[in-house]
């Protein structure tokens, strides 16, 4: 187990801890994180000998520094969006922005990334070219696809891209790899029901979207548990119903947001196309009108077997094989990193944040221990690649 360099970056503790908190004060959703990514960039000059490129997919940013004469390149990923959350703790750098919270850690993902583009460009310990990519739009899976719309590996070519996030449940500073499909595609819909309104007294004179957004949130549930081998993983979630303000009348609209999450394209085919129906032929059957708003079409995480058995090997050179799992639990939630995974071969793994709230829960804390680990790890996939 190497330890020279972690406790090297571990000195600098206090100062990715006036980072994190920072960001974490001053929380920006989803592709509208302009004071973030200028913060970024800010410490990326003060840190210096990085070529930086702002704008990329709106808000994102890219850093670069080559060293030697090596045609090698590697990427390295970190978010930096916040939710639409309000936060519920008593820490002294809560989120100054009622409804919004970085409840996910994606402020702790960009200060380890931060955090190892100091300690690399004090060292240089590498032969090729590193290329930090600091992404927005996370939370909404615009954040990725904007930047490779936005011409990411053309302008900025690497061989391989790496991604990490923390995870509460999992045991404090271990790393959790496995390969293949790792998490599921996401698809993020938005159903509206239009009846008509009357008094609550004369339901009669009224068309009610409520009654008819319940039926809805109830046959929905059937997708999976009747469509579905038990052996399939597939979540149709209604997270929202947002309807009516009075109790003595009955509304004109509801709303229903969805979370659909699928493992298998053949299965998400399969789940989409039954939404649509169930939701058309619900609303026909009480009467509504209904419009479907299909969100960015999601796609599954797929870590490629070579890198993700390299990046493993790394981490337990690094930090002892104890404390690496590589037969790690595929998870049914979400990552816009998958859409890189699509253009370039890689791995994305979990570092343990251990038993504490969930990501998107409003009482979650990041552990800031983990702050030094985190870009101890981003260093040694660098130095190890580009030897």
């Amino acid at each position: 187990m190497s330890t020279e360099v972690l406790e090297k970056i571990k000195s600098g503790q206090e100062t990715l801890k006036s980072w994190m908190n920072h960001m974490h004060q001053m929380p920006e959703l989803a592709m509208t994180e302009t004071n973030t990514s200028k913060f970024i960039a800010d410490k990326l000059r003060e840190i210096g000998g990085w070529e930086i490129v702002e704008g990329v997919g709106k808000t994102g940013l890219v850093a670069s520094m080559k060293v030697g004469e090596s045609n090698r390149s590697i990427g390295l990923r970190a978010d930096f969006d916040a939710l639409p959350i309000e936060e519920d703790n008593d820490l002294p750098y809560k989120s100054g922005f009622p409804g919004k919270g970085h409840l996910c850690g994606h402020d702790a993902h960009t200060t380890m990334l931060l955090g190892a583009a100091k300690y690399l460009s004090e060292n240089k310990n590498f032969n090729g070219t590193v290329r930090l990519f600091f992404q927005p739009g996370e939370e909404t899976m615009e954040g990725a696809p904007a930047m490779i719309a936005d011409g990411l590996f053309e302008k900025f070519p690497v061989d391989s891209v790496f991604g990490m996030h923390n995870m509460p449940g999992l045991e404090l500073g271990k790393f959790y790899f496995n390969t293949g499909k790792f998490m599921a595609a996401v698809d993020n819909w938005e159903i509206e029901i239009t009846g008509k309104g009357s008094h609550g007294s004369m339901p009669e004179l009224g068309i009610d979207p409520i009654v008819c957004g319940s039926a809805l949130v109830m046959a929905l549930q059937t997708i999976v548990s009747r469509n579905l081998s038990p052996w399939h993983t597939s979540v149709v979630n209604v997270g929202a119903f947002q309807s009516g303000i009075a109790g003595n009348a009955v509304p004109q609209k509801a709303i229903l947001r969805l979370s659909i999450r699928n493992m298998d394209p053949e299965d998400r085919k399969m789940v989409l196309d039954k939404v649509r129906k169930i939701t058309k032929a619900q609303a026909e059957s009480f009467n509504c009108q209904v419009e479907i708003r299909e969100g960015i079409p999601g796609t599954v995480l797929v870590n490629s077997d070579e890198e993700t058995h390299w990046a493993a090997n790394v981490a337990k050179q690094t930090f002892g094989a104890e404390n690496v799992i590589t037969d790690a639990q595929p998870y049914m939630g979400s990552e816009d990193f998958a859409f890189m995974l699509e253009k370039k071969k890689g791995n994305y793994c979990m570092v343990g944040n251990g038993d504490t709230f969930m990501v998107h829960h409003p009482q979650y804390i990041f552990n800031q221990e983990l702050l030094p680990v985190g870009a101890r790890y981003w260093v040694a996939l660098v130095e190890n690649y580009l030897k």
